[in-house]
């Protein structure tokens, strides 16, 4: 009993090391059923591949980038459409797949990341992690020597911070550790913005970076 008792106080105290906040994931689409039906034909398209009917749910002035341009011919060239290989069916249909959350006003922002993403926490600074008993490792690779398992918590970013493959975080004991970069996602990362405008649903911003 107090092996058992010991183990449990140990987990508690290894996962606490590590959390700064949580953020759990959150899917507001089905609010609105209109939207949730509009959503589920633009992943069916994304899924196929299909520019014209991607292109097709763009708002005209749709948001590309915090600068100067915008609009349907930007997003076409910006993304290399209709490029089989084009990183937007990636990039796109993760972000619909991380589910959003209604704003004031009654946009819509994907993923739920950016949409819920707390106040508090610097968005550049932190990343989410995506899933339950999520492993971080001593050293990048799956090969490396397992500190601890993560649970949707925000996580501090340490330098340098992330790779194509392993994201580098820093622990609240003053270590460091790696998580594999499928499984969290920053605030500032791809985030799609949807308005209904003349009765219609449209994706109005496509855009990475503040």
């Amino acid at each position: 009993m107090k092996k058992l008792l010991a183990a449990l106080l140990f987990l508690h105290a290894t996962l606490a090391a590590a959390q700064v906040g949580k953020l759990l994931p959150v899917d507001e689409a089905v609010r609105d059923p209109e939207f949730f039906a509009f959503r589920a034909q633009l992943q069916a398209a994304v899924a196929r591949h299909d520019t014209e009917a991607v292109l097709a749910a763009l708002d005209p002035k749709i948001r590309t980038s915090f600068g100067t341009g915008g609009g349907i011919e930007d997003f076409r060239k910006t993304w290399k459409l209709p490029s089989a290989d084009s990183r937007l069916w990636d990039e796109l249909g993760t972000v619909l797949a991380l589910g959003g959350a209604f704003q004031e006003g009654g946009l819509f922002s994907a993923p739920y990341v950016y949409g819920r993403w707390p106040e508090p926490f610097d968005s550049f600074g932190h990343v989410a992690v995506l899933g339950k008993n999520v492993r971080v490792r001593a050293e990048p690779g799956v090969n490396g020597r397992i500190l601890m398992a993560l649970s949707f918590d925000i996580v501090k970013l340490a330098a340098p911070a992330k790779d194509s493959e392993w994201t580098r975080i820093k622990l609240r004991d003053g270590r460091t550790g790696y998580i594999s970069s499928r499984y969290v996602r920053s605030p500032v990362d791809y985030r799609a913005l949807f308005n209904k405008i003349g009765g219609r649903w449209r994706m109005t911003a496509f855009v990475a970076g503040d």
